[in-house]
């Protein structure tokens, strides 16, 4: 744990200001190296392990030649730690990683001519901010999703319809407290969240962007975070250790991806997720090209299979997410599930998607960066 945070305020120290990789994109693809390394969120990189009918790694390697190995990581400062240390090709990144990880010239631009299924990416995705500056494309965006409430329907009868149920001290439905039954998101990105609350809950304060918050702004949603801090029962951010909580330990209500919904129904648990009335955080992910990736054929090879409108609709129904590929919305999925309808395809402009939070912003008085929102989170989890 102790390395993570170190990691976090390392990853923060980024933050100086956008400017080009160093490495010349590919103008052709060669033969693959063999290999291919990733860093991925879990759920991201599946070859029938564990479930058969999820696979679209397998195919990939017999296709290719290039054995892919996975390094699952929990967090977006985890991301960023670990392209830091290098030995990667590529990472699915969030947006508030992907361009830290432009600014620190851990990724290069992609040259999308030699990705033929360029043109099918959605159009809403395919210049998106956290993956372009100053016109030129640092990865290919992979899918999408919204940071759910996730609650257990034996405490909760009707869903929920706000954030309130892990922010604010109060009895459940079940007549039960909230304090010691709820969780909250362990990484510093998690403050948009309270202030995403906020923005409702106190209009006065005047927030328009949760991740661009003045100091009083800022002060307002730190306060909130202390006191959702005495309610917590763990800041969670191994997607099993949450999903245990709330099979065994009496967890009741957090933010949570589908990902985690989805394997809990699967067994059968009473769990159900929604997005409140004050709508929600999410992610958009990119995958980027590490600037000395040591197998960039096998890496341009991937990022072009990314894109099948297989992959994108067996991800998206696994993972509980939405495919960048619209596509895919139109291709049977393994489990047959409506899933773009059920992960809310329709609802991209309801959410604020992460990004990083930096000084220099659209507020004229400026923003607190994401230094101070790592520190100060850190310091909230540690009880100060």
């Amino acid at each position: 744990m102790a390395l993570v945070r170190k990691n976090q305020v390392l990853a923060a120290l980024l933050i100086a200001g956008i400017c080009n990789a160093q490495a010349e994109p590919l103008t052709k693809i060669g033969k693959g190296e063999g290999k291919l390394d990733v860093v991925a969120w879990p759920g991201y990189l599946e070859r029938g392990e564990s479930d058969k009918t999820y696979d679209w790694v397998t195919g990939f390697e017999k296709e290719t030649g290039c054995k892919v190995n996975v390094k699952t990581a929990s967090t977006s400062d985890e991301m960023v730690s670990l392209m830091n240390k290098g030995g990667y090709d590529l990472v699915t990144a969030s947006g508030d990683a992907s361009l830290r990880l432009v600014a620190g010239k851990k990724v290069q631009e992609i040259n999308t001519s030699l990705i033929p299924s360029w043109g099918t990416v959605d159009s809403r995705l395919q210049d998106a901010p956290w993956h372009t500056v100053d016109g030129k494309h640092y990865g290919v965006p992979y899918q999408w999703g919204p940071n759910v409430l996730m609650y257990n329907t034996q405490a909760f009868k009707k869903a929920p319809t706000s954030w309130a149920v892990v922010f604010e001290p109060q009895n459940l439905p079940d007549g039960k407290p909230n304090k010691g039954r709820i969780q909250a998101y362990d990484g510093p990105i998690y403050i948009a969240d309270a202030a995403l609350y906020l923005m409702k809950k106190d209009p006065s304060l005047g927030i328009k962007d949760p991740y661009e918050l003045n100091e009083k702004q800022y002060a307002a949603v730190l306060k909130l975070l202390r006191q959702q801090k005495t309610l917590t029962h763990r800041y969670w951010h191994d997607v099993t250790v949450q999903m245990t909580d709330f099979k065994k330990e009496g967890v009741v209500a957090s933010s949570a991806w589908p990902y985690q919904v989805n394997g809990l129904k699967t067994e059968k648990q009473p769990i159900a997720s929604v997005i409140p009335q004050e709508g929600a955080t999410g992610w958009a992910d990119t995958t980027m090209l590490a600037t000395k990736a040591s197998h960039p054929n096998c890496a341009y090879m991937w990022m072009e299979h990314s894109l099948n409108t297989n992959l994108q609709s067996g991800l998206a129904e696994w993972f509980g997410s939405n495919p960048a590929v619209p596509t895919a919305c139109k291709t049977k999925a393994p489990g047959g599930s409506d899933f773009c309808s059920d992960n809310g395809f329709s609802r991209f402009t309801e959410i604020k998607f992460w990004k990083t939070p930096q000084a220099k912003c659209s507020l004229p008085e400026g923003c607190v960066p994401y230094s101070r929102w790592t520190t100060d989170f850190i310091a909230i989890m540690g009880g100060r």
